[in-house]
């Protein structure tokens, strides 16, 4: 079975469609790793799709900031504004199905997927010691995360106890006895100044992970995004890839 792996969508329906055409023959089923909406301009036209399209799906912070499930008072001024904006603009459908999200650690096939970390869903695996930190309780095992925005990940080979950092441009390999943590990036705000949309492609057979980019309508996200009045900032980000 070949998964697509998709995380961090955040409203963004140009990325998300130029994403499936990207990967169109390339899986047989989709996870999502959460954070469906927030900060972009379509959050009901991504979310009806992630309803019907994936077979996994577990909730990111903005789903539960959207829906009213978390406190604002944790997030900056401009996500604030999006998840308030965002929670405004839901169908009434969409917002119950967002709210019932399971939390991570879901498992799928021989694959956990979790948001931030193993360890707690808001947690953000940025750096090496981040990962030994997660990767300590962990013997062996494949770990999906997303909430970072930034494709790659980290990893501990074999028996041995480094932690190295898994590079975006290369084919991984997940052998039985690894330990690895692998973030597919963002679908909708990448934050590795790259704007390109990014993915991962998961071939459970052959534990095969391959990491992907492509092209998306970026002037138009950003268009919508201005329009619907959301922060300026939110649409100048899309283009810069922070």
């Amino acid at each position: 079975m070949r998964y697509l792996i998709l995380s961090d969508i955040h409203s963004n329906l140009e990325a998300l469609e130029a994403v499936l055409t990207d990967s169109a023959g390339l899986y047989q089923q989709v996870v999502c790793l959460g954070d469906i909406v927030g900060y972009g301009a379509n959050p009901n036209e991504v979310t009806a799709w992630v309803r019907q399209n994936c077979e996994a799906v577990i909730r990111g912070n903005h789903d539960r900031a959207c829906t009213g499930m978390s406190d604002l008072r944790f997030f900056n001024p401009v996500a604030k504004a999006a998840a308030e904006w965002t929670r405004t603009k839901l169908e009434p459908d969409h917002l119950i199905y967002l709210s019932g999200l399971p939390r991570g650690p879901f498992d799928v096939a021989d694959c956990r997927l979790v948001h931030g970390s193993p360890l707690d869903e808001d947690t953000y695996v940025i750096s090496i010691p981040d990962a030994e930190e997660q990767l300590q309780s962990l013997e062996r095992g494949l770990i999906f995360f997303g909430h970072t925005h930034i494709q790659g990940g980290f990893g501990r080979r074999g028996s041995g106890d480094e932690v190295e950092g898994l590079s975006p441009y290369e084919l991984v390999i997940a052998a039985e006895e690894d330990a690895l943590l692998v973030n597919p990036g963002s679908v909708g705000q990448p934050r590795d100044n790259d704007w390109h949309a990014a993915y991962a492609i998961y071939d459970a057979g052959t534990r095969q992970i391959e990491f992907r980019r492509c092209p998306y309508d970026v002037d138009a996200a950003q268009r919508k995004i201005v329009e619907a009045g959301l922060p300026l900032a939110l649409a100048e980000r899309l283009g810069l890839g922070l």
